[in-house]
C-alpha cells in the first residue's frame, strides 16, 4: 500500500462534498507530474485529503478504490476513484506540517503547487498522529 496527498479548493469540491457523494472521481488534474503519480495509484492506497488555498490543511483520509483510467477529452489525462474513510478530529494545518521537523521531506512542502503528491509511510504516521488518527487509519 503507498500514501498519497490529494489537494482540492473546499469551495469547488471539498471533504464535506466527498461525504455527501460517497465516492468520487479523482479527475481535472491539468498537470503531468501529478498524472504521473495518478497513475502509480492503485486500489486500497491511502490518501490525505487537503483543502488547499483558504483553508490549507488536511481534513480526512481516503482509499483509492480503482486505479487510473484516462481523463480529458483525448485521454492523455487520468483520474482515479476514491472514496472517504475518517475525517480528521483535528485538521493538520499547512503551517503545522511545515513547523513539523518529521515532516521536513513532504513533498507537498517540496512541490507546493503540485495537486497530488507522494506522502511516505513515516510521514503518514506523524499525519495520523497529528490529525488524531491511529496510523492504522
Amino acid at each position: 500500500m503507498r500514501y498519497w496527498l490529494l489537494r482540492s479548493e473546499p469551495d469547488v469540491y471539498g471533504w464535506d462534498h466527498l461525504i455527501a457523494d460517497g465516492d468520487t472521481e479523482w479527475d481535472g488534474v491539468r498537470n503531468y507530474t501529478a498524472r504521473n503519480f495518478l497513475k502509480e495509484m492503485t486500489p486500497g492506497d491511502r490518501a490525505i485529503f487537503y483543502h488547499s488555498n483558504k483553508e490549507k490543511a488536511a481534513v480526512g483520509t481516503m482509499e483509492i478504490t480503482r486505479a487510473w483510467r484516462p481523463d480529458g477529452e483525448k485521454g492523455e489525462w487520468a483520474s482515479v476513484a476514491v472514496r472517504p474513510l475518517d475525517q480528521l478530529p483535528t485538521p493538520v494545518p499547512l503551517a503545522t506540517m511545515k513547523a513539523d521537523p518529521r515532516l521536513a521531506s513532504l513533498e507537498v512542502l517540496r512541490q507546493s503547487r503540485l495537486s497530488v503528491t507522494p506522502v511516505r509511510e513515516d510521514e503518514w504516521h506523524v499525519l495520523m498522529e497529528l490529525g488524531g488518527l491511529s496510523a492504522a487509519s
